[in-house]
């Protein structure tokens, strides 16, 4: 099993992710992620958007089955798709994993008019084995004023009982948004942030843990699991892609860690931690001492911005 998981394991390999897929063994992946085609028309260099319905479901439910198959009874199977799509996705995935999560990532789009504005994708986040799991809390900054740094809301005087650095994330991600301004996006219709994967990843996995993605894209998964310390295999059909995501790896030499913990990084700021690493990282923090300036934001120290 490792001989076969070497030969795919931390690079972009160029191919159809149901031939490569099958290569892999039963039960070796840590965390699957899959972000597919949305069926919607878009204009991928190598492959349809456009398949009947009947033909586009039976296609994923090849690849999750496999998705599946892979992943470790200890692992997670996260699927990024609009809702129409997932609803489908739930009936097969019920059948052979354990629901934990449908996260509703905010993310306005256009009006379509005769109908509600789309507002969210979704993520669906499955066990493989309920009972053995890997599953860390995580954390997210709390909102402030971007001008005097204070918090947004009061919390009805019970600013004192609050966590230093940002509540628990629920399942309504509201403070991650879409790449659109082209200084960060590649040549793809359907890029995501680095920093939603980053937050999957920390919630799922520990330092080498290997992340599969079998539509890599730009390797937007692939460049969050190197920043963080894990491992990855990445699948990928289109060869433009494949040297996009290649070359933005080769040219990574940052990582997302500050001291001995893993951290998501968006803009200079920590924007993800998990949970159980605060009592560590909070000693590269300057906390405030007194209800009084709660408001004010904890900042990293000179020895943090130095790691």
């Amino acid at each position: 099993m490792e001989k076969t998981l070497n030969k795919y394991l931390n690079k972009i390999t160029q191919g159809d992710c149901l031939d490569l897929l099958r290569n892999i063994p039963d039960n070796s992946i840590d965390v699957t992620f899959a972000d597919p085609p949305f069926n919607l028309k878009k204009k991928y260099n190598s492959t349809s958007d456009s398949l009947e319905l009947k033909e586009y479901l039976g296609w994923c439910e090849k690849w999750l089955k496999e998705m599946v198959r892979v992943t470790k009874p200890t692992g997670s199977i996260f699927v990024h798709n609009i809702p129409k799509w997932l609803t489908y996705y739930t009936n097969f995935l019920n059948k052979n994993a354990y629901f934990k999560h449908w996260i509703s990532w905010d993310a306005p789009t256009l009006p379509m008019g005769k109908t509600l504005q789309p507002s969210h994708y979704g993520i669906l986040y499955y066990a493989k084995n309920i009972e053995q799991n890997k599953f860390y809390e995580i954390r997210y900054q709390h909102k402030r004023c971007r001008k005097c740094n204070y918090l947004h809301k009061d919390y009805g005087g019970k600013k004192a009982g609050l966590h230093p650095f940002g509540p628990l994330i629920s399942d309504v991600w509201t403070d991650i948004h879409r790449i659109k301004h082209n200084k960060y996006r590649d040549k793809h219709p359907c890029q995501l942030p680095l920093h939603l994967l980053e937050r999957i990843i920390l919630m799922s996995t520990d330092q080498a843990d290997i992340v599969l993605d079998p539509f890599s894209g730009t390797g937007t998964t692939a460049l969050a699991a190197k920043r963080l310390g894990r491992n990855f295999i990445a699948f990928e059909l289109d060869l433009d892609y494949v040297e996009i995501a290649t070359h933005k790896l080769q040219q990574e030499e940052s990582s997302s860690r500050i001291g001995n913990i893993w951290v998501s990084i968006f803009l200079n700021e920590i924007v993800t931690i998990r949970n159980l690493d605060w009592d560590e990282l909070s000693k590269y923090y300057l906390i405030p001492k007194t209800i009084e300036n709660i408001d004010h934001t904890p900042i990293l120290s000179k020895a943090c911005s130095q790691v």
